[in-house]
C-alpha cells in the first residue's frame, strides 16, 4: 500500500498498487507530479526492481464563462446539475443560446433576456442538489415530472427528449403496447419524431410573439436527477465514475462529468389554481356566467382557437387546456338590506383565466392525410360558434397580414428548432409552409368575422417558399405557391 503525501491525495487514503496496473511492489519514496509542456500532468513512481510507472492525466479545462468551476473541482463536489460549460463533449454543448454563428461559450441554462425565468431554472438546479428531485407525474403517456423548488414546492413541468411518448426511454408501456399491438395506426405520420420538446417550446414562443399570452413560458433546459428513467448503462457508468472520484480524487476529478447526464426538454412553468377545461365548462353549462366573465371567458377562448390553429395542434382535447376560475366575492356587506344596489357595488366579478398546455404533438410537416384528422375538440363547444370577436381582430390582423412579421416569427422557429441534432431543414420548411397556409385562413377568417367552427371547415393548403426567389425581399407575397392535399384522413371525427 502507498500513501500520497501531497495535498491533493493525502484527503483521499490509500490504494493498492494494482489499482495503477503494476503487481510490483512499491519504493517509500511517494510518487511525484509533474506537468508536462501540453499542460497534462504525468505520475511516476519507481519500483523495487527498478522500473518505472508513469500515469499522464488529461488537462483540466475550465470555460471562462464559469469561473468558479475550478473552485467545484477543488472540492471534490460530483455536481448532478448540468449547469457549466465544457469543451470536446456534446453533452457540454449549449443547446439555446447564441446563433451559430456567434460563440457558443456561455453556459447551460442561462437566458440572459429572460433572468426571472433563469432564476426559476435555477431554483431547480440547487433543489437537486439538495435531494429534492423531481416527481414524475402519472397521467399522460410519456415521462414528465414536476419540479419543484428547495422548499418542495411544485414550480415547473419538465419533459425530456428520450421521454416523449415515442421516445427510446419513456417510462410508461402503452405506447410500446400501441407499436406493438397496432402498428399500422403506430405514431402521427404527419409529425417529426421525438420533436415534442421543440414543439412546447415553439407554442411558447407563437404565443408571446403573437401577444396571446394563454401559454405558460416555456424553454428547452438541460436537467439531471436520479428520479429521471435512465438506461442501465447511463446508471452504472455514473455509478462507476462516482466510485473512482471517491476512492481515487486525483483520477476522478480529471472527469468532464461526474454523475447522470443531463437530459434536454422542455421547461414549462406552473400554474397555480387550474383545472382541466372539461371540468368548468359542465359547470358553465348549469350555471350561466356573469356577462362580464362570459365576454372575457370567450376572448380568452379564442386566443386559444388561434394558437392551435397556426401550430395546427393534433392533440387539443378539453382535458388539455385549463381554465381557472374565482368566483365573485363580497368585499363587505350592505348596512342597508333593501339597498340592493348599493350590495351588489360591494361584489367582485368573478375572475377567469386559460392556459393552454400540452402543446408537444404541433407543427406537422403535412396536414393529417392518413388514418386520423386529429380535430380540435374545442370546434364542438357553443363559444366555437360565436363570430371572431373585434378584439382578437385588433390584436392580430394587422400582424399577421405583415410578411415581415411572420418572417420574424419563422426564423425565431428556425433559430429554435435547428439546435437540435435531427434538425432537416426541408423538413423544417414543410413545417412552415403548414403554419403559413394556417395563417392564411386565419386571416381570411378575421377578415370575414367568421367563427372558430367555421374556420376549421374552411380547405387546409400549404404555402411553400418558391426556391428561385430565397434570395427576394420577404414582403413579395408571391413567392410562395399555394399547395392543397391530394386526400383527406379515413376517419375524420378522431
Amino acid at each position: 500500500m502507498i500513501e500520497f503525501t501531497d495535498d491533493d491525495s493525502a484527503s483521499s487514503g490509500a490504494f493498492t498498487p494494482s489499482e495503477l496496473g503494476h503487481s510490483s511492489v512499491i519504493n517509500t519514496r511517494p510518487p511525484t507530479l509533474v506537468p508536462n509542456p501540453q499542460g497534462a500532468t504525468e505520475m511516476t513512481a519507481d519500483f523495487v526492481n527498478g522500473d518505472t510507472s508513469r500515469v499522464t492525466f488529461a488537462p483540466q479545462t475550465y470555460s471562462s464563462g464559469h469561473k468558479h468551476d475550478k473552485e467545484l473541482y477543488s472540492n471534490h463536489k460530483g455536481p448532478r446539475s448540468p449547469r457549466g460549460s465544457g469543451h470536446g463533449t456534446k453533452e457540454k454543448s449549449p443547446l439555446l443560446g447564441p446563433r451559430p454563428d456567434v460563440d457558443q461559450s456561455g453556459l447551460w441554462n442561462s437566458f440572459p433576456d429572460d433572468p426571472q425565468f433563469e432564476g426559476i431554472v435555477l431554483a431547480c438546479e440547487l433543489a437537486i442538489e439538495d435531494n429534492v428531485f423531481p416527481e414524475r407525474i402519472y397521467q399522460g403517456s410519456s415521462g414528465s415530472y414536476f419540479v419543484k423548488n428547495i422548499e418542495g414546492k411544485i414550480i415547473a413541468v419538465f419533459k425530456p427528449k428520450d421521454e416523449e411518448p415515442y421516445g427510446k426511454l419513456n417510462p410508461k408501456w402503452t405506447k410500446w403496447m400501441h407499436k406493438l399491438c397496432c402498428p399500422c395506426c403506430f405514431g402521427r405520420s404527419c409529425l417529426v419524431p421525438n420533436q415534442g420538446y421543440l414543439s412546447e417550446a415553439g407554442a411558447s414562443l407563437v404565443d408571446e410573439k403573437l401577444g396571446l399570452n394563454v401559454v405558460p413560458k416555456t424553454k428547452v433546459v438541460r436537467l439531471a436527477s436520479e428520479t429521471f428513467n435512465y438506461s442501465a448503462i447511463d446508471r452504472a457508468k455514473a455509478r462507476t465514475k462516482r466510485n473512482i472520484y471517491n476512492r481515487v480524487p486525483i483520477v476522478g476529478k480529471h472527469f468532464n462529468r461526474i454523475g447522470l447526464p443531463p437530459k434536454t426538454g422542455s421547461f414549462q412553468l406552473f400554474v397555480n389554481g387550474y383545472k382541466d377545461a372539461d371540468y368548468w365548462l359542465r359547470r358553465f353549462d348549469n350555471e350561466a356566467l356573469p356577462e362580464s366573465t362570459a365576454k372575457r371567458f370567450q376572448h380568452l377562448f379564442e386566443r386559444v382557437v388561434v394558437l392551435d390553429y397556426i401550430i395546427r395542434n393534433t392533440d387539443r382535447g378539453n382535458d388539455n387546456w385549463l381554465i381557472k376560475y374565482e368566483p365573485a366575492t363580497t368585499k363587505s356587506v350592505s348596512s342597508n338590506p333593501n339597498d340592493e344596489e348599493e350590495g351588489w357595488d360591494m361584489v367582485d366579478n368573478p375572475e377567469i383565466s386559460v392556459a393552454a398546455i400540452d402543446n408537444g404533438l404541433a407543427f406537422p410537416y403535412k396536414h393529417p392525410d392518413e388514418w386520423r384528422a386529429y380535430p380540435y375538440h374545442w370546434a364542438w363547444l357553443p363559444q366555437a360558434k360565436v363570430p371572431f370577436s373585434k378584439e382578437i381582430k385588433d390584436l392580430l390582423l394587422h400582424n399577421l397580414e405583415d410578411n415581415n412579421f411572420v418572417q420574424d416569427l419563422c426564423d425565431d422557429l428556425l433559430e429554435l428548432f435547428s439546435h437540435d441534432k435531427g434538425f432537416d431543414r426541408p423538413t423544417f420548411e414543410k413545417q412552415i409552409a403548414v403554419m403559413r397556409g394556417q395563417i392564411y385562413n386565419l386571416i381570411e377568417a378575421l377578415k370575414k368575422q367568421l367563427s372558430p367552427v367555421e374556420l376549421v371547415k374552411m380547405p387546409v393548403h400549404t404555402l411553400q417558399r418558391r426556391r428561385h426567389t430565397m434570395g427576394r425581399t420577404r414582403a413579395d407575397s408571391d413567392n410562395f405557391t399555394r399547395s392543397f392535399p391530394r386526400r383527406t384522413p379515413f376517419f375524420s371525427w378522431c
